[in-house]
């Protein structure tokens, strides 16, 4: 073989060398992340194969055209991983944050308040049901009547509760937020909960709804309930949101408002935040 012919061989295969030797690092990268590797070092690297590869152009080489086009090619997707890597362990993990509706986003004591009174002629008031439901402050001959009052027309004109709009929306922003309710208790409640929900809450998407009897199907990292029982089997982080009804439970970390709900929030971002790189998981991180 002539000189030029052996030329071509060793040129070739020292390019397919060199370049190759990038493949174990893409490797690498895929499967552990590339958290050590310079950014810097890629980025310079990408602009000597680029001036290398118009070199090649320039001077018909075509062993250096064709290792520069695979360098460019292999060092291009270890640097895009490495991109979406370090986007990933430098931003807090998106919770996912389940929220019941009845006392929790829509008022349903006072509707409830208002069928009875209307009803018997009462004069009953939310202070008087502190510690019990409504059903357990009535008259035993009427509390069948009471609880009869649940029916489909009830949770559809129920009033939302203060705030409870703009702080889910802000909360729907940073994490996934699911609306969690025990319609079992009230099955002819589906369609009107349905609605309510496409009425007031139209940026909650629908597929995060879920109707169910025990909450514990729920795999979430905080659950919003004014009901201790859904908290107590729950595996995350249980808020009890106020209510008179729940007044003397004391097992569960209390928020008394949406306002409030807002700042225990806002403290657990800043606090996931403080603690990057890396996904946080939110039990991990409950402010006292």
């Amino acid at each position: 073989m002539s000189l030029a012919t052996w030329s071509l061989i060793v040129g070739f295969g020292g390019a397919l060398s060199t370049t190759l030797s990038f493949w174990p690092q893409l490797v690498k990268v895929r499967k552990q992340g590339a958290q050590d590797l310079s950014m810097a070092m890629l980025a310079m690297y990408l602009g000597g194969a680029t001036l290398w590869l118009i070199y090649g152009i320039l001077n018909r080489a075509a062993a250096m055209i064709a290792a520069n086009v695979v360098a460019l090619m292999l060092v291009s997707a270890i640097a895009v991983m490495k991109i979406r890597f370090d986007r990933r362990v430098t931003s807090p993990r998106r919770l996912r944050i389940g929220i019941d509706m009845d006392e929790v986003m829509a008022d349903a004591l006072s509707e409830h308040l208002r069928r009875y009174n209307a009803a018997f002629g009462g004069c009953l008031t939310a202070e008087e049901t502190i510690g019990s439901h409504l059903e357990q402050c009535v008259p035993a001959d009427r509390r069948a009547a009471a609880e009869a009052m649940y029916d489909a027309s009830f949770f559809e004109g129920l009033e939302v509760m203060a705030d409870c709009q703009p702080v889910v929306a802000e909360l729907a922003e940073r994490h996934d937020v699911f609306i969690v309710t025990a319609a079992m208790d009230v099955p002819c409640s589906f369609d009107a909960k349905y609605r309510w929900l496409r009425r007031h809450f139209p940026f909650i998407p629908q597929s995060h709804y879920v109707f169910c009897g025990d909450k514990t199907i729920v795999d979430a990292d905080y659950l919003i309930d004014d009901r201790a029982r859904h908290l107590r089997k729950f595996k995350g982080q249980g808020l009890l949101f106020s209510a008179p009804h729940n007044a003397g439970e004391t097992q569960f970390r209390r928020v008394s408002s949406w306002r409030e709900v807002r700042e225990v929030f806002r403290s657990i971002d800043e606090s996931s935040a403080s603690t990057a790189p890396g996904p946080v998981r939110s039990r991990d991180v409950v402010p006292a």
